[in-house]
C-alpha cells in the first residue's frame, strides 16, 4: 500500500461530511469553503502563478456540492511544466482535511485528448472553474473546451443520446422508482447536467427558469439524503421519506414522493422535449444559411407544423375556438411530434372553457389524441406541464403521481393510465366502439387514492366525466360497466377454473352484452400490458380468452333462448406404455416458458409427485389442471421455466414414487414464509367442486405442499391456479372427494385447516 493509500484508508471511516444547511445559500458557503481548503493547499504546496492551475470539475464546478460529497479537482499544466513537486504536496492536506478527492493531473494536451475521446470528460470539463494557480491557462482551457464542444456537437450528440437512453434503461424514471435515484434516474439530476451541455452546443435552447426551479429543489432533496443517511448516496431509501416530509415541509411521506415525483417529471418533460429538438436539428443539413423563420404548414384549423413541432396560425384565436387545444394535441400526437410548449402554455392561458357537453368536434379529438399511439406520451406531458389537464380533466389531480400500492406494476397510477391508453390504441381495430375503449382506458383507474375499492370508487367518476364529455346514455353506461369491472376478466381466469359454469356464470351476470365483453377483453389487455411485462404473459393471455369465449358463448345461447353449452372434456395423446406407478411426462416450450404435460394411471397421490418434482427443480408453476381421461389421470402444468429436462424429470417423479426420494424436507424450506397464510373455502365459485384460496409468499413447492396434504386427506386436486399478485401468491385449488363431487361442509373446513397448518409450519420466527 502505497503512502497516498494509507492516507486514504486511515481517514475513511472519520471524514466528516462538509457542514452546512440544506440550502441554496448554504450550497454556496460549503462550495466557498472547500475552494479556499483547495487555494490555500495549492499555495502552501508552493503552486505556481504561469504555467499550472487546479480547476474544479463536474458538480464542484458548478458550486453544487452536497453534504458529502466529493471534490473533483483537475491539476492542469502547459505540456513545457512538470507539476510532479506541486502534485506531490498538493493533495495531503486535501485528504487530511476529511475531504473525499477524485483527481487527475493533465497537461492542456492530454486533457484536450481525454476530452476528444471520453465524452463524459468532455461533459465534465464543460464545467471547468478556476480555484488556484494560472487563470488565464484555465480561461484558455474553457474557452478551448467549449470551441471544441461547439465544433463537434453533431457528431458527438448521437452518442451522448445512446448513453442517456442506455443509462434511463438501466436505472429507471425518478418519478416511477419505488426507491428513486436523485441523479442517474430519468428525469434526475445527471439529465439537467446533460441538458446544459446540450444548451452549450447553441444548437437547440431549453425553458432556463423551469430547469433551474426544478434542478435546485432536487438538489435540496439531495442535501437531505445525505444529512439523514449520514453519507454519499442519491438513492432515496424507504426509511428516508418521512425525514424528507419533515425537512421540506411536506404533510407526510406520500406528499414528500409525490414532491420528488414532480420534480423529476418537471426535468423529464423538459429533457424530452430538449431532446426531440436535437434529433430534429442533427436531421436537418448543414446549409451555410437558414431561413430566418421556418414555414409553416396548415394541417387543421388554426394549427399548423413548424420546424418539426405544432404550433399556432397566426389567425388562431383560443379564446373563440374551445377545441384549438384538443386539435392542436391531437396532430401533434399523431404526428409524433412536439406541441411547442409555448404554444400549449398559450393555450392553456388563453383557451376558452369547453361547454357541458362538450361538442362531438372536442369529444372526437380527445379520443384521437388517446389513440394517437407512443406520440401521446410527450404531449399529455407538455398538456400537464402547462396545466391544461387540469383544465380539461380536474379528475386527474387524484391520480397524478400516485404510486401504485401492488409492486407488478413499474409506473405511478398517472402514467400507467397513459401508457394503457398507448396499449389500447393498438388494439382499437378489434372492437366496435374505439372511443369508448379509449375513454374508459383514460378512466379505468380514475378511483384509486382513496380507501373505497377503486374499481367501486371510479365507476361514478367515470360516469360523470363520460357524461361531460358528450357521450350519449348507453355509452356511459358502458363506459361505467368498464370501469367497474376492467379487473374481473383477468383474476377470475387467473384464480378461478374457466371450464367451472360457475365461473362462466359469474362473469356473464356482470358482462351482460357480446359488446361490453369485447371492449373488456381490449381493455383487459392494455391494462395488463401497461402494468409491467410478467402481467400480459402467453400464459395469462390464453386463460383471458379462453374465459372469454365461454363466457361469449353463454350469452349468444342467452340471447337465442338456448341452454349454455356444453364444453367438450379436455383430451391428450395418451401414451401405450404407461403402466401402473410409472408416470409419463412430456414438455413442450411456449412463447415464455415450458408445458408439462403428465399421465400416469389413476392412483392417490401422482399430482403431488409431479408437483413435487418440480418443486424440487424449483420450477415456478403458474397453472395446473388435472382431469380423468378414461382410467388415466391426465395433469398439464404451465411453467415459467425454460429448458426443462422431461428425462430428468421422468426420473425425479420416479425416485419420489417409489421412495428413493423424499422432497418434503427441501420442499419445506422452499416455501418458508415471512408472514403467515391465508387459507379460504369458497363456496360461492363452484357447484361442482370445492375452491380452496391460499395466499401466501410467492414460493416454489406451495403448489406441491397443498397437494402432498389434500393427497393424504384423500382429497383430489381437479385443478390448480396460480397467480403472483407482487411478492404474495394467490393459489386456488379445486379439489373433490375421491369418488367425485364437491366436499361436505366440514370436511372442507377440515382440508383448510389441515393446509393452514402445514403451511403455517414454515412461516419464519
Amino acid at each position: 500500500m502505497g503512502l497516498r493509500d494509507r492516507h486514504r484508508g486511515a481517514r475513511a471511516h472519520r471524514r466528516p461530511r462538509l457542514l452546512g444547511d440544506l440550502s441554496a445559500a448554504e450550497r454556496a458557503a460549503r462550495t466557498d469553503r472547500a475552494d479556499a481548503l483547495c487555494a490555500r493547499a495549492y499555495a502552501d504546496a508552493g503552486g505556481p502563478d504561469v504555467g499550472t492551475a487546479l480547476v474544479a470539475v463536474g458538480g464542484y464546478g458548478r458550486r453544487e456540492l452536497a453534504p458529502y460529497s466529493d471534490l473533483d479537482v483537475l491539476l492542469v499544466h502547459d505540456p513545457d511544466v512538470d507539476p510532479a513537486a506541486v502534485a506531490e504536496l498538493l493533495w495531503y492536506p486535501l485528504w487530511d482535511s476529511g475531504a473525499k478527492l477524485d483527481h487527475a493531473v493533465r497537461s492542456t494536451e492530454e486533457t484536450m485528448a481525454a476530452a476528444g475521446g471520453d465524452l463524459k470528460v468532455a461533459l465534465g470539463l464543460l464545467d471547468l472553474r478556476h480555484l488556484a494557480g494560472d487563470s488565464n491557462l484555465t480561461l484558455r482551457l474553457r474557452t478551448w473546451v467549449f470551441a471544441e464542444w461547439r465544433r463537434t456537437a453533431r457528431e458527438r450528440l448521437p452518442e451522448l443520446r445512446r448513453l442517456t437512453r442506455a443509462r434511463h434503461e438501466l436505472v429507471g424514471e425518478l418519478a416511477h422508482l419505488s426507491v428513486p435515484d436523485l441523479k442517474e434516474s430519468e428525469g434526475g439530476l445527471r439529465d439537467a447536467v446533460v441538458l446544459k451541455a446540450l444548451v452549450a452546443t447553441w444548437l437547440v435552447d431549453v425553458a432556463h427558469t423551469d430547469l433551474d426551479l426544478a434542478r435546485r429543489a432536487l438538489l435540496d432533496v439531495r442535501d437531505h439524503v445525505h444529512d439523514l443517511a449520514g453519507r454519499a448516496t442519491d438513492r432515496v431509501a424507504p426509511e428516508a421519506w418521512d425525514g424528507l416530509a419533515q425537512r421540506t415541509g411536506a404533510a407526510d411521506a406520500v406528499a414528500a414522493q409525490v414532491h420528488v415525483r414532480d420534480l423529476g417529471r418537471r426535468i423529464d418533460h423538459i429533457s424530452r422535449t430538449t431532446w426531440r429538438r436535437v434529433d430534429a436539428v442533427l436531421a436537418q443539413e448543414r446549409v451555410p444559411t437558414r431561413p430566418r423563420r421556418p414555414a409553416l404548414e396548415r394541417v387543421a384549423p388554426g394549427v399548423a407544423l413548424a420546424a418539426g413541432e405544432i404550433v399556432l396560425e397566426a389567425s388562431a384565436r383560443p379564446a373563440h375556438d374551445p377545441v384549438l387545444v384538443l386539435r392542436a394535441a391531437a396532430e401533434a400526437a399523431e404526428r409524433d411530434v412536439l406541441l411547442a410548449p409555448a404554444t400549449a402554455a398559450r393555450l392553456a392561458r388563453e383557451s376558452a372553457d369547453l361547454p357541458v357537453p362538450w361538442p362531438e368536434e372536442a369529444r372526437q379529438a380527445l379520443v384521437r389524441l388517446l389513440a394517437s399511439g407512443r406520440g401521446l406520451l410527450d404531449v399529455w406531458s407538455t398538456l400537464e406541464e402547462t396545466g391544461v389537464v387540469a383544465r380539461l380533466l380536474p379528475e386527474w389531480a387524484r391520480i397524478r403521481n400516485l404510486p401504485h400500492a401492488s409492486a407488478i406494476h413499474r409506473f405511478t397510477v398517472d402514467r400507467h393510465v397513459v401508457e394503457t391508453c398507448i396499449e389500447a390504441g393498438a388494439l382499437i381495430r378489434n372492437v366496435a366502439r374505439p372511443d369508448v375503449l379509449m375513454v374508459a382506458a383514460l378512466l379505468h383507474d380514475i378511483g384509486k387514492g382513496g380507501l373505497t375499492e377503486h374499481s367501486v370508487a371510479g365507476e361514478p367518476i367515470a360516469r360523470e366525466v363520460a357524461t361531460r364529455i358528450g357521450f350519449a346514455p348507453d355509452e356511459v353506461d358502458l363506459v361505467g360497466d368498464l370501469v367497474r369491472w376492467h379487473l374481473l376478466l383477468s383474476e377470475t381466469a387467473t384464480t378461478r377454473d374457466p371450464d367451472d359454469p360457475a365461473t362462466v356464470e359469474a362473469v356473464a351476470e356482470r358482462i351482460t352484452s357480446p359488446e361490453t365483453l369485447s371492449l373488456l377483453v381490449a381493455l383487459t389487455e392494455a391494462d395488463a400490458r401497461a402494468a409491467s411485462a410478467k402481467a400480459w404473459s402467453t400464459w395469462r393471455a390464453g386463460l383471458v380468452r379462453h374465459l372469454a369465449r365461454r363466457t361469449l358463448a353463454t350469452l349468444l345461447a342467452r340471447a337465442s333462448g338456448a341452454s349454455a353449452p356444453r364444453v367438450p372434456d379436455s383430451e391428450v395423446p395418451l401414451p401405450a406404455d404407461v403402466r401402473e406407478g410409472v408416470v409419463e411426462i412430456e414438455v413442450s416450450e411456449v412463447a415464455d416458458g415450458s408445458r408439462v404435460t403428465a399421465v400416469a394411471l389413476d392412483r392417490k397421490g401422482v399430482l403431488a409427485d409431479v408437483a413435487a418434482a418440480l418443486a424440487v427443480q424449483k420450477v415456478a408453476v403458474r397453472g395446473a389442471r388435472a382431469w380423468l381421461q378414461d382410467s388415466y389421470a391426465v395433469s398439464v402444468w404451465e411453467t415459467a421455466a425454460s429448458g426443462i429436462d422431461a428425462a430428468v424429470l421422468r426420473q425425479q417423479v420416479a425416485a419420489i414414487v417409489e421412495g428413493r426420494l423424499d422432497p418434503r424436507e427441501r420442499i419445506a424450506r422452499q416455501v418458508r414464509s415471512r408472514r403467515a397464510p391465508s387459507v379460504v373455502v369458497r363456496p360461492e365459485a363452484s357447484t361442482t367442486a370445492t375452491v380452496l384460496e391460499v395466499r401466501t409468499d410467492d414460493r416454489p413447492g406451495v403448489v406441491a405442499m397443498v397437494c402432498r396434504t389434500l393427497a393424504e386427506l384423500d382429497v383430489s386436486v381437479r385443478s390448480a391456479h396460480i397467480s403472483t399478485l407482487g411478492p404474495q401468491a394467490v393459489d386456488v385449488f379445486y379439489v373433490q372427494e375421491e369418488s367425485a363431487g364437491a366436499l361436505s361442509e366440514a370436511r372442507a373446513a377440515q382440508a383448510a385447516h389441515h393446509v393452514r397448518e402445514v403451511l403455517a409450519g414454515t412461516v419464519e420466527t
